[in-house]
């Protein structure tokens, strides 16, 4: 596939390295990208420039671009956010939803249930983020969707680790169902609260997921 932009292979690059296909430290070359969307090194160079700008990747002279490390503190800050930004998700999709976007919601929730029986985290982590999808949409904000999105594909790969914890995958669907049924009776206040509840990461549990991880050096899975 072609991609004739550098907007269309900065979004490529972007996704995968959210997903965890590009490790922190992984090299970008300039030619080797150039030759696998079929373009010259110019929009390949624009591209990465605007992943660096981002700070999903880092640019040095004479060395290119790799991959961007990213430290403990940081990553905890923008866990921070991210829970933040999904409380007012809950508490505003409470508010807007439509019987059909609840229907829908209560129709993936059920197709979370079933990914979660399976015990595939990845497969689960799948369906957990078409679940919040749902409710970002049930905002009927744009601006807080394309941010809480954009923070989301960030935090993707490890938001997809902590799910490998033994018990997680039942305690997220269990705190879906909390959700749901707050969302479906249209009570702002305890959607907002158990989103936010839902994405914070509490001391114990993230000791227990960082433990085996270089505690300056965040590297995911690349499945």
């Amino acid at each position: 596939m072609l991609h004739k932009n550098a907007d269309d292979i900065r979004q490529t690059l972007e996704d995968e390295i959210a997903s965890g296909e590009h490790a922190p430290g992984t090299r970008l070359e300039e030619l080797v990208l150039a030759k696998r969307f079929g373009v010259s090194r110019t929009p390949v160079r624009e591209a990465l420039r605007i992943l660096s700008a981002s700070g999903l990747i880092e640019l040095k002279p004479r060395k290119g671009a790799t991959v961007a490390p990213l430290s403990l503190e940081r990553l905890v800050e923008m866990f921070e956010v991210m829970a933040e930004m999904e409380g007012v998700c809950g508490t505003i999709a409470a508010r807007r939803m439509t019987t059909s976007e609840l229907t829908f919601l209560r129709h993936q929730h059920f197709i979370c249930a079933e990914a979660a029986q399976s015990g595939d985290a990845d497969h689960y982590y799948a369906e957990n983020a078409r679940f919040h999808a749902l409710i970002y949409a049930g905002c009927h904000n744009e601006f807080l969707i394309e941010e809480v999105q954009r923070l989301r594909r960030r935090l993707q790969p490890y938001r997809r680790l902590q799910l490998r914890l033994k018990g997680r995958i039942a305690d997220s669907f269990a705190e879906h169902q909390a959700i749901v049924e707050a969302l479906d009776a249209g009570e702002e206040e305890a959607a907002g609260r158990l989103l936010k509840a839902h994405i914070s990461i509490q001391s114990h549990r993230f000791a227990d997921w960082v433990s085996g991880l270089n505690a300056t050096r965040l590297v995911p899975e690349t499945t």
